[in-house]
């Protein structure tokens, strides 16, 4: 199973061919503007985990502090 899914990852010309084809599609202009969005994505990604993760802990606290008392 482990060398059926290493046979769909792309490699070096492959990722290079995606490149041009999204250059093509999209032209130069618009890239940039690809890219501030996915930043803007996983910017807004990564302060959704750690507001989750932060209320996870919180919750553990308080259940930990209940356990105690």
């Amino acid at each position: 199973m482990e060398i059926l899914t290493l046979a769909f990852i792309p490699g070096g010309y492959e990722l290079i061919l995606i490149l041009f084809v999204v250059l093509l599609l999209f032209g130069g202009k618009k890239i940039p503007e690809l890219m501030r969005g996915l930043g803007k994505g996983i910017k807004e990604f990564n302060n959704a985990r750690a507001t989750i993760e932060g209320e996870i802990k919180e919750g553990m606290k308080e259940v930990d502090t209940k356990k105690k008392d």
